[in-house]
């Protein structure tokens, strides 16, 4: 059963990333994000308030949303901090590069998880292990080969920084994820619908200060349908992902998994919406970069 429902947020994932994408082409960064961002806390808004005045209403039901006192907020807080930081980046770099680059990219995560384990924990690799993360390195060479087509240059290129940054920060966000939920049993619909509010919370201040004095020198904000949806397939992606974890019998490292696969919808994208380049060669490295995700699986 578990495993039906994390397919469900594999593919909400994948459609997610193209809604991205179709939003920050020729767009503002930082105005979409608060828009998707604040689409996301329209869905918690209701569970947080009968929650709060009237939780006999909602206990015991998936909308009730505790809250567990200040030191679990500020916990959560952090986790808001981490996932800003990481979408700026991921957001910056989705507008100026193909999506058929991005995403594959992104679904490096688990290799980024294991190098901050050995640098932050002292883990060493096993032969197994080395297979996979030398499997991807090779794949994300393959992919600077691919972008020189296009005229990215892996090297200089700014952008290409920014994923990596990103990406490596959502994999300090999921590890996160997994220390509020197992090792402090944390309530997943705690750290959703408070995450939620308090992501809303930096980016209003990010984009007065950041984006609005500087408006007419950049790109202007264009409203676009697409941009809510961002918000919308989040919290379906992030709500059958947080449901599958609670239920018995349910293995973290195969969820995680099934979740990267999702890069598959975007990746598919680069071929039917965005007419991307060079898509049959980076098929071929995407396949290699999910056997070195799964390699690491196995290697678990």
């Amino acid at each position: 059963m578990w495993v039906v429902i994390v397919i469900f947020s594999a593919i909400f994932l994948g459609v997610y990333d193209v809604f991205k994408k179709l939003s920050l082409t020729h767009n503002a960064v930082l105005p979409v994000m608060l828009v998707s961002s604040t689409t996301s806390l329209l869905f918690f808004i209701p569970g947080i308030v009968l929650s709060a005045f009237y939780p006999q209403t909602v206990e015991g039901t998936i909308f009730y949303v505790p809250f567990s006192g200040a030191h679990t907020q500020w916990l959560i807080f952090i986790k808001s901090c981490i996932v800003q930081a990481s979408w700026v980046f991921s957001f910056f770099a989705l507008k100026h590069l193909p999506i058929s680059i991005v995403s594959p990219i992104r679904s490096t995560g688990p290799m980024w998880t294991l190098v901050g384990a050995i640098f932050i924990l002292g883990e060493t690799l096993t032969p197994l292990q080395w297979t996979g993360v030398l499997l991807i390195v090779a794949c994300l060479y393959a992919y600077s080969l691919a972008g020189k087509k296009e005229g990215i240059v892996f090297k200089s290129n700014i952008w290409v920084l920014f994923i990596f940054i990103g990406t490596a920060l959502g994999s300090l966000s999921a590890l996160y994820d997994k220390y509020l939920l197992a090792t402090l049993g944390i309530n997943k619909m705690e750290v959703q619908a408070w995450f939620s509010v308090y992501q809303c919370m930096l980016m209003i201040p990010t984009v007065l200060l950041l984006w609005f004095p500087y408006r007419h020198k950049t790109d202007a904000f264009q409203w676009r349908w697409t941009i809510p949806l961002i918000g919308v397939f989040l919290v379906l992606a992030d709500f059958f992902y947080f449901y599958a974890l609670s239920l018995p019998g349910a293995l973290v490292s195969v969820i995680s998994l099934i979740r990267r696969s999702g890069v598959i919808i975007s990746f598919l994208s680069g071929v039917i919406i965005f007419k991307e380049q060079n898509l049959r060669f980076k098929g071929f490295i995407l396949a290699g970069v999910l056997v070195g995700v799964y390699v690491l699986y196995l290697a678990r």
